[in-house]
């Protein structure tokens, strides 16, 4: 643990003032993403996502490299070319209903389960139109923003 923390202040110390820090969402273009402690492929692989579309948070900038932080908390630097411009959230907290209009009381197109990606369409103050796709098909609604992560609270557009 203390040679991790090493490393990471080392990383901010070489690279602090060449590393920018835009905060955007984005989403992993593959199912096999590694994060490196530091921006490169000879700096140790910290973690492996294993989730094609998961949507991520961009922390930081250096040359080719991001620094991305999951909807966990998990951070790690991955090359720009294994992130998609492709916006989607991940539905929190419990069973959210997936609504045919913005308004609570017009009709339920589907249930999602905590963990399940969509792709983002459009957003309004308090509500998201997302597609999902599975099995049984190809589903599009609207989530209230505050049962998912992807997308900032302040961001009007997609």
């Amino acid at each position: 643990m203390l040679i991790r923390i090493f490393v990471i202040l080392c990383c901010s110390l070489l690279f602090g003032k060449q590393t920018q820090s835009v905060s955007r969402f984005a989403s992993l273009r593959s199912n096999s993403v590694h994060a490196h402690v530091g921006p490169g492929n000879n700096y140790p692989i910290e973690w492996k996502f294993i989730r094609q579309g998961l949507p991520v948070e961009i922390i930081a900038d250096f040359d080719t490299w991001r620094r991305i932080r999951d909807h966990q908390g998990t951070e790690g630097w991955v090359h720009k070319s294994l992130l998609s411009g492709k916006r989607t959230i991940i539905v929190m907290g419990s069973i959210q209903n997936l609504y045919e209009k913005p308004d609570s009381q017009s009709s339920v197109v589907a249930r999602m389960e905590p963990g399940v990606i969509a792709c983002v369409i459009e957003v309004q103050p308090n509500w998201c139109k997302v597609e999902i796709r599975n099995d049984q098909g190809r589903f599009k609604g609207w989530v209230f923003r505050k049962d998912v992560w992807g997308i900032y609270a302040d961001e009007s557009k997609i």
